[in-house]
């Protein structure tokens, strides 16, 4: 989210219900964030030495508040092996990602769309390790004779 200061200024200052906020950002995006200045007791108006970047800090702890127009490229390795784990799904990622750079994030679709190119980018291999004398491949036919050892 990165009108905070415009969203709070409806709200506050016109009085304006979440509905009509809510023109290009989703209600529940607005409610989680309208919740959160409650929390932390914002009024209008904010004071004078309270810059964007800041704001963004009090509703974002522990992310980074900077607007840029480049865009964190994510760990691709990471989410891949990250998606093996029971449980684990892109969207649940992804909003682990926009928590993490809210204001240098992708949409969910790019999101996705960029880690599907990412994949098709990848090599494919399946690395099989073989004991020496524990399996027998026939070269005629490819069967595996396997051989009891001791």
């Amino acid at each position: 989210m990165r009108k905070i200061r415009e969203l709070l200024r409806l709200r506050l200052d016109a009085g304006l219900s979440i509905r009509q906020i809510s023109t290009k950002t989703s209600v529940g995006a607005i409610q989680k964030l309208l919740a959160r200045a409650d929390t932390l007791e914002i009024t209008w108006p904010l004071p004078k030495d309270l810059d964007d970047g800041r704001l963004a800090a009090m509703f974002y702890p522990g992310s980074d508040p900077t607007s840029s127009v480049r865009y964190q490229q994510p760990d691709w390795a990471t989410v891949h092996q990250e998606l093996k784990r029971k449980g684990v799904t892109k969207q649940l990622l992804w909003e682990e990602y926009t928590a993490q750079y809210p204001n240098r994030c992708y949409s969910y679709s790019q999101y996705c769309d960029r880690f599907r190119h990412w994949q098709k980018q990848q090599k494919r291999s399946m690395r099989q390790i073989h004991k020496a004398g524990e399996v027998r491949r026939s070269p005629s036919h490819c069967l595996l004779v396997c051989c009891p050892m001791g």
